[in-house]
């Protein structure tokens, strides 16, 4: 798997320049708003006491989300500016802390059925993670026939030829490489042991075949060059977190002692800048529950800086603009 030095720095010279030439060409082909605009949703009552949404506010708030990040009035409306009806869009889904703290069913369906409605066939559609068990876990159901929205885990059915990205090489999904044409990556708001946060850019790690060798200097190394690889980068038009619930400690799996009801979903263009407005809200609930910050604690996100200085969005909260709709 290892390339000779010379290789190696050729490679991320390429790298590079590929990701620069990228940036310039959405910036002058995808018009609307900044990519550093995050669109935040909140609607009072959206979670039950009993732990149930409402479904016609989870919609609400969604849409708002959606259209507001693809600067369109609805969200089928700036799915058909991002995506073509011949495309194949991947749903990225994060279902490894199971049902509570996965991006709900029945918000990935209502992603579902706006592509639908900008035209994308229900086959070209599919929601993905690393495992059915996971995925059947949050409350999904696996659907690998030859009808409908196709949701299933990977599985281990990688393309075993190792591919080499920044610090460290992987095996990607087959479908990722042969399929998919488009991206959605649907995160959740949580905590995370070693990286600070998981949001959207560290949902990646269900993209690889070998996660746990990322998880060094509390993965900043990792989580920004995997984001930047060719596969992930080129492919992803739009990152949305689902905020109903968030934990803000003892992550990434599920402790519902450190979980509440933030009654919000994220979205915007700009994966970096979701992340770090994600990063301040879980900052502010440690600060009302008494909780140390990250950095106190030692594991600040410092990976969010990094995926700034790579270029792959804007990671400094001061020039970054947070709209609520």
């Amino acid at each position: 798997m290892s390339l000779d030095h010379g290789r190696r720095n050729a490679l991320k010279t390429l790298l590079f320049a590929s990701l620069a030439s990228s940036r310039l060409a959405r910036a002058v082909a995808e018009p609307g708003p900044s990519r550093s605009v995050v669109f935040r949703a909140r609607r009072e009552k959206l979670l039950a006491a009993a732990g149930k949404v409402d479904p016609a506010l989870l919609a609400a708030a969604v849409g708002a989300a959606v259209a507001g990040a693809l600067g369109e009035g609805s969200p089928a409306n700036g799915f058909k500016k991002i995506f073509k009806p011949s495309d194949v869009v991947g749903i990225k889904v994060n279902c490894i802390a199971g049902k509570g703290l996965s991006p709900r069913p029945t918000l990935v369906g209502l992603l579902s059925r706006w592509l639908q409605d900008a035209g994308l066939p229900p086959r070209n559609i599919l929601v993905w993670d690393r495992t059915d068990r996971e995925l059947t876990r949050a409350g999904f159901e696996i659907n690998r026939g030859s009808s409908g929205v196709r949701i299933f885990g990977t599985n281990d059915e990688y393309d075993w030829k190792p591919r080499e990205w920044g610090p460290n090489g992987s095996c990607f999904p087959r479908f990722l490489i042969e399929d998919v044409t488009a991206l959605l990556n649907v995160a959740v708001l949580k905590d995370h042991d070693l990286a600070g946060v998981s949001l959207g850019m560290k949902n990646w790690y269900g993209a690889i075949h070998n996660p746990n060798k990322c998880h060094e200097d509390k993965c900043a190394p990792f989580i920004p060059h995997l984001s930047a690889f060719p596969l992930i980068h080129d492919k992803l038009r739009l990152t949305v977190v689902d905020a109903v619930t968030g934990q803000c400690h003892a992550g990434p799996g599920a402790a519902p002692k450190w979980s509440w009801p933030y009654q919000g979903v994220l979205a915007s263009t700009d994966p970096v800048a979701v992340d770090a407005v994600g990063w301040g809200i879980i900052e502010d609930r440690r600060r009302e529950v008494g909780l140390p910050s990250l950095a106190n604690e030692k594991r600040a996100p410092s990976w969010i800086a990094a995926a700034g200085k790579l270029g792959l969005g804007e990671a400094d909260p001061a020039r970054i603009r947070v709209e609520e709709v």
